[in-house]
């Protein structure tokens, strides 16, 4: 089925802290990896889940391994920016404004809800679930509905509301203030924040509306997954979907948190898919997932520290399954202050997403033209 029918639907999945790549698609076979990991960090052979003769999936990643075998699931290698500032906040802006030269004040993903519906004529268009407001989601006068939980938000009183919304602008102004100056941010809030949290009342109703087989776990990745699935299939219109996991930035104790939050999260898609599949709701709907950064090629002895080129995954059925690009050379001298250089940028990523996939012109929202890796099918592609 194609989504003649169906407008495409985005999922974005961030990864709050630099995922460790290079443990979560396993160069298994690369004599390098198994010099620079060591202990409980190293993923042996005999532990992935084998995607190939180089690579295999961290063993956490079971349930989603059936996805990649149906060929539903593509790993993108080596995506990034030249001269990582190994920095979460920075970084994230980069990859939330496509602004790797300079501080932007506009989000990629708001930029695409206004090509998307250029009136706001649906507060719903674009949808976070979460804490918050990322900036990827903030341009003045594009409305984005921002929920922490679908599942209490319908039983708050008025004033309850009122509330919660008070102190998510007070969050985005402390976030975002310094960093881009207090009148830009005081401009978003007073044209858009308030229009844009009302539209939290309509997605109360779609979660009323809501039945599902599926029983997700009560982790918080599952419940926002959750809550986007009673969203996607209550049929309101929404385009664009953001939600993130966080916890990933790992310098200690790496394995045991990694193993719980590759869990939550491996178990949370599975069942998002199993849930939208069993409501014939999955065939426009692309999920994305992103971290700011990798982690270094060699560990530190208990974790791994902030590093450079790292990977992303998109899972649905109009994916093109499989690897895409070349992992980076893992080489000694190849690396970059003992990281990987990343060799596909992430507003190539962006781009294939945007154009090939929403069917939008990716240049302005992306701020340029770059390498798309073919990882979608477009609309009409057999």
């Amino acid at each position: 089925m194609t989504t003649a029918t169906k407008p495409p639907v985005l999922v974005v999945v961030q990864l709050t802290g630099g995922n460790d790549f290079m443990n979560t698609v396993v160069p298994y076979d690369n004599g390098h990896y198994r010099d620079a990991r060591k202990g409980g960090l190293r993923i042996d052979e005999d532990a992935v889940l084998k995607l190939d003769g180089e690579f295999g999936l961290h063993p956490t990643l079971a349930p989603i391994k059936e996805l990649y075998d149906q060929g539903d699931m593509a790993v993108l290698h080596g995506v990034g920016y030249p001269n990582s500032p190994r920095s979460h906040f920075r970084s994230m802006d980069i990859w939330h404004t496509c602004e790797p030269n300079k501080v932007g004040t506009e989000g990629w993903a708001g930029r695409a809800v206004r090509d998307l519906d250029p009136s706001a004529e649906n507060p719903v268009t674009g949808v976070h679930i979460g804490q918050g407001l990322p900036r990827a989601l903030v341009v003045s006068g594009v409305p984005v509905a921002s929920v922490a939980d679908l599942s209490t938000y319908g039983l708050l009183t008025s004033i309850e509301q009122e509330q919660k919304r008070d102190k998510m602008l007070t969050r985005f102004v402390n976030m975002y203030g310094r960093a881009i100056g207090t009148g830009p941010v005081n401009d978003y809030l007073g044209r858009t924040g308030l229009d844009a949290l009302k539209g939290a009342d309509i997605l109360k109703d779609g979660r009323a509306k809501y039945s599902s087989g599926v029983e997700y776990g009560t982790d918080q990745i599952s419940k926002n997954l959750r809550d986007i699935a009673s969203i996607h299939t209550a049929d309101l219109g929404t385009r664009l979907f953001y939600t993130s996991h966080v916890g990933f930035d790992t310098h200690a104790n790496q394995q045991p948190t990694f193993d719980r939050l590759w869990t939550d999260l491996a178990r949370g898609i599975a069942d998002f898919w199993d849930d939208l599949r069993a409501h014939q709701a999955d065939e426009n709907v692309v999920m994305f997932l992103f971290s700011e950064f990798g982690r270094r090629v060699r560990d530190n002895g208990s974790g791994s520290d902030h590093g450079a080129g790292g990977g992303c995954i998109a899972i649905g059925p109009r994916v093109r399954g499989g690897l895409h690009g070349q992992f980076p050379n893992m080489a000694p001298e190849a690396l970059e202050s003992g990281d990987l250089v990343p060799n596909q940028d992430f507003r190539g990523v962006y781009s294939t997403l945007l154009e090939d996939w929403l069917q939008l012109d990716p240049v302005p929202i992306v701020d340029g033209t770059f390498e798309k890796p073919a990882f979608i099918q477009t609309v009409g592609a057999a």
